[in-house]
């Protein structure tokens, strides 16, 4: 605790204790603790530099020591058992604890609160159950707060390691208890056979003592039952990989689940084990402490693969150990099984009966991050149940972990090792069949999870064969939308392999499948990702229709992230390729986003065109939601230009349209934009029932920009009829949605909305700043309505404040964007321009 330069002397001045007063304290020389107020806090206060942050942690590690001392005081401890057969000397077989420690702050503070409830349930016997996977530093925890707690228990410690997943023969609790009975001081020949009586006489040396347990490496609650000793004045420690939770349950254990090491404490250990190469080269070090899974006992092994190459940089030993395969194989630290990661690993996989083995070796095949049972049971061709019995044991045995109730995952050195022994131990025919389960379960869920959440577009999806094995069941769309939430980073990581290892027929149907969910959802960059692996995979197996509905997708992501060039590239690409081919409702499709992304940029004969071709074209083909959704972008061009009749004709019927064809989707956007006519005509509330049912639509479906778009013309609704908090409570929520999804004209809209409420209650500063932004934004990306509207807002903003130069430079700019647009706001400019023109007249008279 000291400080360098502080010696005894000088702390004995500050403190104001004699320095022989304040030797026998910092010696342990005392009978009692010394007092807070008049020598620990002024001694921590001396030793920190005034840290209150470290004066607190000492206050509660105060506090927890006390309330041990009241504890002793209470019941005093009788005399160590005496006679021939016993020793009368106070065991202390803790082993060293290991020389470099870091991190583990708060686990370190649970046991130290732990302690302090010792003896307050007579019958009760204090259990801590540290578990966790192999090599994540139970032992070195355990061992670590029993040392610094020893004094509290006066009568001794006792340690076993009970080896319950060594390579050796796990050590019985009856040679545990022999060991105990001896270190106790009874006489080997006096140590009774049975286990029971063993037992009973290890309870009886206890009863009354002050003794800390620590019970290392224990495999089962079996082995650990006999151990437990009587008196509520003992403690044990049990570290184990299994979570034991019969010892919870029939005990009264308290569980500590030990998980990897955050990733500052990660590379501090390193820096602490191999020293000044982690300053040199932080970003490396940050690096290998990942690479290691931040697993205390893979850094340990990693520093010294370190120090025995003191010419290599981090760099280079960084580079070598990214290989996952070849990762364990360099962390080998000389073939002891002891310490070496693979030999740690292959104590608990050992122990697997055949079945779980099995599980435990394909799961390390799995490209994602996390799994369900089902999934397992498609990897491994077993029924639902059957999987999750065996996720279950393995996650008792700690080889894969459970973030949250029905996920589990496996760390990389774990699924580098399960991998290893699949190549090892299982043919490439069955490793192949195994993943190819895998995606068919993948797809069909998908495709199923689809159908339930969108079905009027079933027929525009591929038909998926059914798996081999059981998929989850998709009763509603709720249901539906929580299994493609869950799972969208596997769907991912799906596609990105089946893309490069030989499966390309599941990536294209994969992304076909999953384009609706992923464009309404907002998942704008997992979409850019799995359409650019369908579109590679698709031509490299030479699959034209697979490119032409990849490069549509791929136009629709591009289009609503504002990037308006990229979007119509992909899309003339589409448009064609199905010509080509001969695929109408592709060509449909594309005419029909193409349509909109001209509607974006203002080119409205452009809209016009390619709106009124989709819909033809989709009424020759039958393709009712293709004609919905023409009739709904129609619709809304007529709407920005002044037409409403001809706007809410063509709405209703995209409406009615997908309230037939059950398109639940197509319903939400249609009501928003009948919202929007109705707005815009002043019949609010008729504007606000329906923009009410697009919300709870879009919140239904999880359409989070349909969402966004709802709260922005609620709040213009809510604006024009003056209730201006709602209005900016809208606006601002819109707001923060479409940047949470990265929908920039979006966003433009919702600034320009927030911007024109801030002017309405005479806030022209906050406004200006508003409309400034929108018009960056929106010039970025090239939406020229929203250009033209934040020229307008800032023109009245300036005209607020009386700069009329400004005004009219904005209204100026605004007049030519509105007149090149040929949108009807282009009137009210002139008005604006006129009265500006006309005050500056009369003034100069």
């Amino acid at each position: 605790m000291e400080r360098r330069g502080l010696d005894r002397a000088v702390l004995a001045r500050r403190v104001r204790y004699s320095r022989s007063q304040l030797y026998e304290i910092l010696d342990g020389r005392i009978s009692r603790p010394p007092e807070w107020d008049r020598l620990v806090e002024p001694l921590v206060r001396a030793c920190s530099g005034n840290d209150g942050r470290v004066v607190e942690v000492w206050r509660r590690r105060y506090d927890v020591l006390l309330a041990v001392y009241g504890e002793l005081k209470r019941q005093p401890v009788p005399p160590s058992p005496s006679g021939p057969d016993v020793t009368p000397m106070g065991p202390a077989q803790l082993p060293a604890a290991v020389k470099v420690f870091t991190g583990r702050a708060a686990e370190l503070a649970e046991l130290d609160r732990l302690l302090a409830t010792v003896g307050e349930t007579p019958t009760a016997v204090v259990i801590s159950a540290v578990s966790g996977t192999a090599g994540v530093g139970k032992s070195a925890l355990a061992l670590r707060w029993a040392h610094q707690v020893r004094a509290a228990f006066p009568d001794g410690q006792l340690y076993v390691n009970l080896r319950g997943f060594d390579p050796d023969q796990p050590l019985s609790a009856t040679d545990a208890l022999a060991g105990f009975l001896r270190a106790l001081g009874v006489a080997g020949e006096v140590i009774p056979l049975e286990v029971e009586e063993r037992a009973a006489a290890y309870r009886s040396l206890l009863d009354g003592r002050r003794m800390l347990v620590v019970l290392d490496n224990a495999s089962s609650v079996e082995q650990v039952r006999p151990l437990l000793p009587g008196a509520p004045t003992c403690v044990v420690v049990v570290t184990s990989r299994d979570s034991l939770p019969g010892l919870v349950a029939r005990h009264g254990a308290h569980r500590l689940d030990l998980d990897l090491l955050p990733h500052e404490d990660a590379v501090a250990l390193l820096a602490a084990l191999i020293g000044g190469r982690v300053e040199a080269e932080p970003e490396a070090a940050a690096m290998l402490a990942e690479l290691c899974a931040r697993l205390p006992l893979a850094l340990r092994v990693a520093a010294e693969l370190a120090a025995t190459r003191p010419t290599t940089s981090l760099a280079q030993l960084v580079s070598e150990l990214g290989d996952e395969q070849w990762r364990l194989e360099l962390l080998d630290a000389g073939g002891d099984a002891h310490t070496a990661v693979r030999g740690v690993f292959s104590w608990s996989y050992q122990l697997l009966p055949s079945s779980a083995a099995r599980v435990f070796r394909l799961l390390g095949m799995h490209p994602g991050p996390d799994f369900d049972p089902w999934a397992v049971a498609a990897l491994t061709n077993t029924g639902r149940d059957q999987a999750q019995q065996i996720v279950d044991m393995l996650a008792r045995a700690h080889l894969i972990q459970a973030p949250r109730p029905g996920r589990y995952s496996m760390h990389d050195l774990l699924r580098a090792y399960a991998t290893h022994l699949a190549t090892v131990e299982d043919s490439k025919t069955n490793r192949e069949a195994a993943l190819t389960r895998l995606f068919d379960h993948y797809l069909a869920t998908a495709a199923t999870a689809m159908d339930t959440l969108i079905p009027a577009e079933r027929h525009r999806r591929p038909h998926v064969r059914p798996p081999a094995t059981p998929t989850p069941p998709m009763p509603d769309p709720a249901t539906a939308r929580a299994w493609l939430d869950a799972e969208r980073v596997n769907l991912v990581a799906v596609t990105a392999y089946t893309a490069t290892r030989g499966w390309p027929g599941h990536t294209v149907q994969l992304s076909t499948t999953l384009y609706r969910y992923l464009l309404v959802s907002g998942h704008f960059s997992d979409g850019l990702t799995i359409h650019t692996y369908a579109l590679h995979a698709a031509r490299h197996t030479g699959k034209p229709a697979g490119e032409a509905d990849a490069l549509n997708n791929l136009g629709r992501i591009y289009r609503q992230q504002g990037h308006y060039r990229q979007a119509a590239d992909h899309l003339q690409q589409a448009l064609t390729l199905a010509r080509e081919i001969s695929d109408r409702v592709g060509e449909v499709r594309a005419l029909s986003t193409l349509g909109t992304v001209y509607h974006r940029q203002g080119h409205y004969q452009q809209v016009t065109d390619h709106l009124q071709q989709a819909l033809t074209l989709a009424r020759e083909l039958g393709d009712r939601v293709g004609e919905a959704y023409s009739l709904l972008d129609l619709g809304t061009v007529y709407r920005d230009q002044g037409h409403y009749r001809q706007a809410a004709d063509h709405l209703q019927q995209a409406l009615t349209l997908a309230r037939e064809l059950g398109d639940r989707v197509g319903e939400a956007y249609a009501l928003l934009a009948l919202g929007t006519v109705y707005r815009r005509q002043g019949h609010y509330q008729q504007a606000t029932g329906h923009l009410q049912q697009a919300l709870t639509l879009a919140r239904e479906l999880g359409d989070r920009v349909g969402e966004a778009y709802a709260l922005l013309d609620l709040g213009t609704v809510y604006r024009r009829q003056g209730h201006y908090q709602q209005a900016t409570d809208h606006h601002e929520q819109a707001q923060g949605l479409f940047r949470e999804v990265d929908h920039p004209h979006g966003e433009a809209y919702a600034l320009n909305r927030v911007a024109e409420t801030l002017l309405s209650i005479r806030q022209p500063d906050q406004a200006r700043a508003y409309h400034a932004a929108a018009l960056t934004l929106a010039s970025q990306i090239g939406a020229r309505y929203e250009q033209a509207r934040a020229h307008n807002g800032l023109a009245l903003t300036h005209q607020a404040d009386g700069d009329l130069d400004q005004a009219r430079h904005h209204w100026r700019k605004a007049l030519a964007a509105y007149t090149n647009l040929g949108v009807p706001d282009v009137e009210d400019v002139r008005t604006y321009l006129t009265a500006l023109d006309q005050a500056a007249e009369n003034e100069s008279r």
